[in-house]
């Protein structure tokens, strides 16, 4: 790796690091500018074991052996900074010590993902980066094969995403979808119907089935669709499901968040009653 040691908080070197903490400023650097930041020597770990490149470490002289350890004797400049100049540049105190600016990956096809995946999560529309990395997480531990979301969905590589997840948006396969409805004939139901999933919307629907019933007669090949925070899944979402699910609830509680939501339906289909 290359040391490059720096003090002043305006060096040009420091541009991918500078500002995180305005919105604008984020999403013109991160999406379309073909980067993401892998927050904490874990997070680090777990991207460039998923084949990510970093384009360049930001950190403080005690985390180089961590840095190290992770990025070899790769010629990744690694930009070290003291403390204060690491908060001037990101806005932010940088608790986890190691900051990374990664190349983003181009993403796989839909039929790449779900080749042998059995149980997918797909997230419709929503917008909550860090409901977005709750999901992610739940998918990786519960034992999801895969995640797709759908084109207005938040970002699985926004810095919060990628710290709620702990990473995890590396280990588990993801992609967008398409669309649901397209005149194409080619929309999400079309494609996870010819890859031949039993798409399952968890809705607050008259005719949902228990969540446990669902379980217990699982189909081989499982899309579990979660819609947004406020509205829940859309109606074309609804309309392209093969059968609707609801989680039973108690205390005059009719719904879950959506992270919690998901995992709980995970698990369930990992431990369908006897």
């Amino acid at each position: 790796m290359q040391r490059v040691h720096i003090d002043d908080p305006a060096d040009p070197q420091l541009a991918d690091y500078r500002n995180l903490t305005d919105v604008a400023l984020r999403r013109v650097l991160e999406p379309q500018g073909g980067l993401y930041m892998a927050e904490s020597a874990k997070v680090l770990g777990r991207a460039i074991a998923a084949g990510h490149a970093p384009r360049s470490v930001l950190t403080a002289e005690k985390w180089l052996d961590d840095v190290e350890e992770l990025v070899g004797d790769s010629d990744i400049p690694v930009f070290v900074v003291p403390d204060a100049v690491a908060e001037q540049v990101t806005g932010y105190t940088v608790h986890r010590g190691i900051l990374a600016a990664m190349h983003r990956p181009a993403l796989p096809s839909v039929a790449e993902v779900l080749r042998d995946a059995r149980t997918v999560l797909v997230l419709e529309d929503i917008v909550d980066h860090t409901n977005v990395g709750a999901a992610f997480r739940g998918a990786a531990g519960l034992g999801a094969d895969a995640v797709l979301v759908t084109p207005r969905c938040a970002d699985p590589l926004y810095r919060r995403s990628v710290r709620v997840s702990m990473g995890t948006v590396f280990q588990v396969p993801w992609t967008r979808l398409p669309e649901w409805r397209t005149k194409g004939g080619d929309g999400a139901a079309e494609v996870l119907h010819a890859s031949g999933f039993h798409i399952a919307a968890m809705a607050l629907a008259e005719d949902a089935v228990p969540l446990d019933r669902f379980a217990a007669e699982r189909p081989e090949r499982v899309a579990f669709a979660m819609g947004s925070e406020g509205p829940g899944l859309s109606r074309w979402a609804q309309e392209s499901a093969d059968t609707k699910v609801i989680i039973p609830m108690a205390g005059g509680v009719d719904s879950l968040n959506v992270a919690s939501a998901s995992a709980v339906a995970l698990w369930a289909l990992q431990h369908p009653p006897a």
